[in-house]
Parts: C-alpha cells; structure tokens; sequence
C-alpha cells in the first residue's frame, strides 16, 4: 500500500516521502481501516520533528505519519464487536495511508453519510468543543479567540454563537497594539473579558490576560508566536487567573464511557449542514507535497481516498 513516511525526525517537507510498505496485519481487538480522508494539523508536523512528550513518539525508520482521521473498516480482529462497512473517525497513528490498523477501543463511529470532509479531522470540532468548556464563560459573557480564522478558533465561534456567548476574534497581529485593550472595554461595555481561548501566546496573551475579570480563566491549546509571554505573579494571584493548557482529548487515552455523551452532541451538530468549516484543500497522497506546505498553521487540509 501508498504511505507517506518518515525515517528520521526533522522538517517535515524534507524527511516525509511517499513509499510503498507492506500491508498492516491486525492482531486481537485491532480492526483494518480503508482511509477515506486524514486531516493536516500543527500536531502532525510536532509528531514529525518528534516534539510531542510520551507517549506520542515516532518509531524510526518508516513511521507513518498522521495522526487522525476516518475510514470504512474492512476487516476486524478477534475481541472487536465492530461491523465491517463501518465508517470511523479516530486519532491514534499511521493515519497517512491508504490503509491503518487501530485499535478497536480507539474508534469513533459516525452515521454511513456523514461527510467524509468533516469525520477526518473529528478532533477539531472536539478541541473546539473542550476548549469553549474549559474556558467556564456563560452565555452574555465574553471570550476573546485568537487566531481566529484557523480551523479550531472558526469552530470555537460557531460553538460559542449557539451557545450565547460573546466572542471577540483576533488575528495573529494583533500583539502590541496599544489600542487593544481600549477597544475590549469598549466592546465588553467595561464587562472585561471572562475567558481567553489561545492558541499565539507572546505578546497577545499578555494583553488579554490583562482584560479579563477576576477570576478570568485562559486556554492554551497552541503557540504560534515565536515570542514567549511574561507575567508576574501578582498577574496572576491578584487577579485569580487561572491558565489550563489543553491537549485533544483523546492525546494519549482512548474514548470513555464518560466521553460518549458529548461526543454524540459534537457529532450531531458538526455534521449539520449549517455546520460550515474553512476547507482548503483535499490531496491524494501522491500530492502530499503541495497538501504540507500551505496547511501549516492554516485552515483545514485532508489526504483523500474516497
């Protein structure tokens, strides 16, 4: 089968290669996925350069890369109860391929017609999703949302607009403009901010964190500014600041029992039509070369099977 591969860590346009490798063979409880489309996201390229912390490692030469995805299962290992025909979504490896070997307790599974565009890159509606969560913000409230026209902060939006809640977007330049913090009062009504939603840090962060209440909570789920940014501690203990990093859900754990009551209201309501996602693309995997170098730190972009 057709895999983009890796045989040693580094950038990802000069270390990935498309290679033939054998067909995988499951084991007990492993399940055989026909990939119908796989996501390009930051993560995939700290997956290359091998900046993930464990257990998140490449296993050198030829990894496959890619980190999440979707498919139609084809065949099942014994200790699997999933049909064969099934369409999934997981996050799990080797997703960069015609054909991956997961784990069936990994498997997220999805309606037949779910669109195939949205169920490979199921784990951003579920970043979104946590992230709005974890920020504590109530409806009439304010969050700010950073990097706003990228694929995670454009969901974080829809979310938010269902839900009620204020959202103010932010562009990545907007550090260091000494206007921003007259313009939140202004559009807060004074309100302040009660919740950041970040994923730039540096300089931004430092101003917004600047605007939030007491008690404001901020989420850090990335860092696309090269700058670091720096508090004091009184920023913090004088305002009641709380600052959550956040990792996807299912980093280093599969679904839950706990997990499947919000993931079927993420399901739902990221497969409606009304649901609209920035695409930017779809490749086949002989293109990967023209899929990688755009999708880095921009919206959506998928390998497609289908």
């Amino acid at each position: 089968m057709k895999a983009i591969v890796f045989d040693r860590v580094g950038s990802p346009q000069d270390v990935l290669e498309l290679r033939e490798v054998p067909m995988p063979r499951i084991q007990h409880g492993e399940v055989l996925v026909r990939m119908v489309s796989a996501s390009i996201n930051p993560g995939d390229f700290l997956f290359v350069q091998d900046l993930y912390p464990e257990p998140k490692k490449p296993v050198l030469p030829q990894q496959i890369a890619g980190n999440h995805g979707a498919g139609i299962v084809v065949e099942t290992g014994a200790g699997s109860d999933i049909r064969p025909g099934t369409l999934v979504a997981f996050s799990y490896y080797n997703t960069w391929a015609e054909y991956a070997v997961v784990p069936a307790e990994w498997l997220i599974p999805l309606p037949a017609d779910y669109p195939v565009e949205k169920a490979g890159q199921l784990l951003n509606p579920i970043t979104a999703w946590d992230a709005l969560e974890n920020s504590l913000v109530q409806p009439g409230q304010w969050v700010a949302v950073t990097a706003a026209s990228s694929s995670v902060a454009t969901m974080v939006l829809e979310y938010a607009r269902r839900r009620g809640v204020n959202v103010i977007p932010l562009g990545r330049q907007a550090p260091g403009d000494p206007l921003l913090r007259q313009r939140i009062m202004d559009l807060t009504g004074g309100r302040r901010l009660h919740g950041v939603i970040d994923c730039v840090g540096g300089p931004l962060l430092m101003d917004l964190i600047d605007c939030l209440v007491l008690g404001g909570q901020v989420v850090i789920y990335g860092g696309m500014a090269n700058e670091r940014f720096a508090l004091h501690n009184f920023d913090v203990l004088l305002k009641i600041v709380t600052i959550k990093p956040y990792i996807y859900r299912f980093f280093d754990r599969p679904p839950g029992s706990s997990d499947w009551h919000s993931l079927e209201q993420i399901i739902e309501s990221f497969g409606r039509d009304d649901f609209r996602i920035p695409l930017g693309g779809a490749y086949p995997l002989e293109e990967f070369r023209k899929a990688i170098q755009p999708a880095r730190g921009k919206n959506y972009f998928a390998f497609s099977n289908s």
